[in-house]
């Protein structure tokens, strides 16, 4: 298997989690990706790829959401799940890798679980709400509820990539609206009303472990002032891509060695 890629499924309680372990190293990072149309099901061999950087050193555990969502979950409810499959797997002093409201989860692991995190990045995420992503999660779930999904991955797309990204795969936007489309359209919208729950900034100075944020200075989803307001109140390591936007973690071809180096710096 590739990067010895595997799925697995956890059961805990009345809680169902799938999750995606890859590498051959020892050391643990936890991913926790962003809002998606689909669950991670399937996602194992090209998530291994996509982060293939990691697996020399890392054994990486990749979490889904649970199965079971209840309709007002918040972000912090997401993060203890984490918690909850992190312990059940023994899993502690782990690296912590969050991208976008896996970030926003992340944050609040890193405030309730100090004692499962080691270091932290925050990817192209937020802290507390603005009027950019209440207009774009507002968006997002009237196109779903009224079953466009045409227009909910043009509209996904224009917001996280740049516009030379946007041409470049313009000829495959009509394969990625059938590979994008939401699946199950309550959990989306589910996840997606997660988004606004996040309110760790207040809370962000218990945060005592080595964090790197790294975001896009020209965010349409969550803005990238967010991310430097992050950097600024825990007075932590930041890089912004000043051309990227939301997507910076897939256009840049460094985002994944800068990652990388953040955490094997002692």
């Amino acid at each position: 298997m590739i990067y010895n890629a595997k799925e697995h499924q956890l059961k805990i309680d009345h809680a169902e989690l799938r999750y995606i372990t890859f590498g051959r190293g020892v050391k643990p990072l936890v991913m926790i990706q962003g809002l998606n149309t689909r669950t991670i099901k399937g996602m194992a061999v090209p998530l291994a790829y996509m982060y293939r950087i990691f697996a020399k050193d890392y054994k990486v555990y990749l979490f889904d959401r649970r199965a079971d969502l209840s309709e007002n979950v918040t972000v912090r409810d997401l993060a203890a799940d984490i918690g909850m499959a992190m312990d059940a797997l023994k899993i502690t002093d782990a690296d912590i890798f969050g991208i976008s409201q896996g970030g926003m989860i992340a944050q609040y692991l890193a405030v309730d679980r100090a004692d499962l995190v080691n270091k932290l990045v925050l990817a192209v995420t937020l802290s507390r709400n603005n009027d950019t992503v209440k207009t774009v999660i507002k968006d997002w779930i009237e196109m779903t509820e009224q079953g466009d999904a045409k227009g909910l991955v043009a509209d996904m797309a224009s917001r996280m990539y740049s516009d030379a990204y946007i041409r470049r795969y313009k000829p495959f936007m009509p394969l990625l609206t059938i590979l994008q489309k939401p699946k199950d359209v309550r959990r989306f919208i589910i996840l997606a009303k997660a988004c606004l729950t996040c309110n760790a900034y207040d809370e962000l100075d218990k945060i005592k472990c080595p964090v790197f944020v790294i975001g896009g200075q020209k965010d349409q989803v969550v803005t990238g002032e967010a991310s430097r307001e992050i950097a600024e109140k825990i007075r932590c390591k930041i890089y912004m891509y000043e051309n990227l936007g939301h997507a910076a973690y897939e256009e840049a071809k460094d985002f994944g060695s800068r990652v990388y180096r953040f955490l094997l710096e002692q």
